[in-house]
């Protein structure tokens, strides 16, 4: 089956080609490396895992209902442009919210796996080519998973939106080599997986719940090594190199800012965007998911070194700058536990339901 038949809308073409820039870099240095790369290197060989079988693809979802989030989550819930909807609307607005939002973590999964490749091809260090040879291995994964739940269980994809597509140009095009790091570890990353964090949280669905668990717990491998790459190198820039970094950081915030407003969505279901944007704008519920949204950023922008007065003008304008001193190693070990705890708790159900069937058979030649 192609995916072009289950999409919103039309892609105009079957590829999006980027006019990449930058030397393919060879390094001599076989011996040894940065320590903290080098186990994070490890780590991502220790953890590799297999979508089609960690994946219980067996569970039951509800197009309609996908995700089980409360319809607050929905930025017109309770206006009367939402009480005017039939409830068979409302639950087709539901199948395109899930689908609008799946689909955006799957174009910007394929762009991670493109930027991984990208940094293994660009960046001068033997260990940062290690990991990111993993990280590549990862982003292949999710873009499987989440392109299986699309097809198999919601039937119906949304096209790349403008903003993410327009970042992940811009940072593809750069010859730099540092710019795939920074535009996709830290900006689209981060923002990805801040909104994992959200929807696994709120999510009451047992499949999307995995599906979220499990990428989030490579993802907080693959923040790590951004951080520990950046971090380093942008110590021996010069203030004005630091600079240009920022200003790609504040555009690259303000984009992302955009990405999530779901434009599209109102526009391909016949609701007056503007007006559909602009409750949502008053929407408690959209203020807090925004603002969240920026939890792995702020901190990773702020630890790698980039934090000029501009920068910080920028944050406080989307009202995120205290967020700066959050705890990004605490946030990250979360994630890795949560998706410990729910193997432990599926593999525990998985043995009592054997241990009851073979006790039934047991009861059975008894009798």
């Amino acid at each position: 089956m192609t995916t072009h038949r289950i999409y919103t809308n039309p892609v105009p073409h079957d590829t999006f080609d980027v006019e990449a820039a930058g030397a393919a870099r060879f390094t001599w240095e076989y011996d040894g490396g940065r320590d903290r790369l080098l186990a994070l290197y490890q780590k991502g060989k220790d953890k590799q895992w297999d979508a089609a079988h960690r994946i219980d693809w067996d569970l039951e979802v509800d197009p309609y209902n996908a995700l089980g989030l409360p319809d607050a989550s929905i930025g017109i819930h309770g206006t009367d442009l939402w009480k005017a909807m039939s409830e068979d609307d409302q639950a087709e607005l539901r199948r395109h919210f899930a689908s609008w939002q799946f689909s955006q973590f799957l174009h910007g999964e394929q762009g991670a796996m493109i930027c991984a490749a990208r940094i293994v091809e660009s960046v001068p260090d033997l260990d940062a080519k290690f990991y990111a040879a993993t990280q590549t291995m990862d982003e292949a994964r999710h873009v499987e998973l989440f392109a299986r739940f699309l097809q198999d269980k919601i039937g119906l994809v949304y096209p790349i939106n403008d903003q993410l597509q327009g970042l992940l140009d811009e940072t593809l095009r750069d010859s730099r080599w540092d710019l795939p790091y920074l535009g996709m570890q830290v900006l689209i990353e981060g923002l990805a997986l801040a909104a994992f964090g959200v929807v696994r949280d709120v999510c009451t669905k047992p499949l999307p719940k995995q599906l979220l668990a499990y990428v989030m717990q490579d993802e907080a491998r693959h923040v790590a090594f951004g951080r520990i790459a950046l971090r380093d190198y942008y110590r021996e820039l010069t203030g004005a190199e630091r600079h240009e970094r920022e200003e790609f950081v504040i555009e690259g915030c303000y984009l992302m800012r955009d990405r999530i407003r779901g434009r599209e969505i109102w526009e391909n279901f016949g609701i007056d965007a503007d007006e559909a944007l602009a409750l949502t704008e008053q929407s408690e519920y959209n203020r807090l998911f925004q603002t969240l949204l920026f939890t792995r950023i702020v901190p990773c922008v702020k630890d790698i070194g980039l934090w000029g007065k501009d920068l910080q003008r920028a944050y406080v304008d989307l009202g995120v700058l205290e967020l700066g001193d959050a705890n990004l190693d605490a946030l990250m070990t979360q994630d890795e536990n949560i998706a410990e705890q729910l193997d432990a708790d599926r593999f525990a159900a998985e043995q009592a339901a054997r241990r009851a069937e073979v006790d039934g058979i047991v009861a059975s030649a008894a009798d």
